[in-house]
């Protein structure tokens, strides 16, 4: 089985050994692979990105002898998580105060889309102009 990690807009793939999901509905990533996907480390004071660190209350709760708990690292880090353990797939979302910061700055995120003829563009390069946006689903 494949499994991932879907984490600030980037896919990570993980090794079906880095995996475990014999807990029902949870999912549990080995200390280095997960590290290695999503940036953070376990250190003494907590989980660190960075110069930002959480601290850990519960960690046993977090660390396993099979690896960090995904739902529980949501958890500790305040951020919106979906897991589908018997899909191998997790996706996490921004923290509440990230969105927050996003709706008051009124500035859409950046994103790259191609036109009709193939050619790429970024919100970014139109930053300061009025952009109309269309999109269109065929369902």
């Amino acid at each position: 089985m494949n499994y991932s990690i879907l984490d600030e807009g980037q896919l990570f793939p993980l090794a079906e050994g880095d995996v475990s999901t014999d807990a029902p509905g949870r999912m549990r990533v080995a200390q280095d692979a997960f590290e290695k996907a999503m940036g953070w480390q376990l250190k003494p004071e907590g989980l660190c990105k960075g110069a930002v660190c959480v601290p850990v209350r519960d960690r046993d709760a977090l660390v396993h002898t099979d690896g960090i708990d995904l739902e529980e690292f949501a958890s500790v880090t305040g951020r919106p998580c979906s897991i589908d353990a018997a899909e191998g797939v997790a996706a996490f979302g921004t923290t509440a105060a990230s969105q927050s910061s996003l709706m008051e700055s009124l500035e859409a995120p950046d994103f790259k889309l191609p036109d009709l003829s193939g050619q790429t563009h970024s919100l970014s390069a139109y930053r300061g102009n009025k952009v109309l946006f269309v999109a269109y689903a065929s369902w």
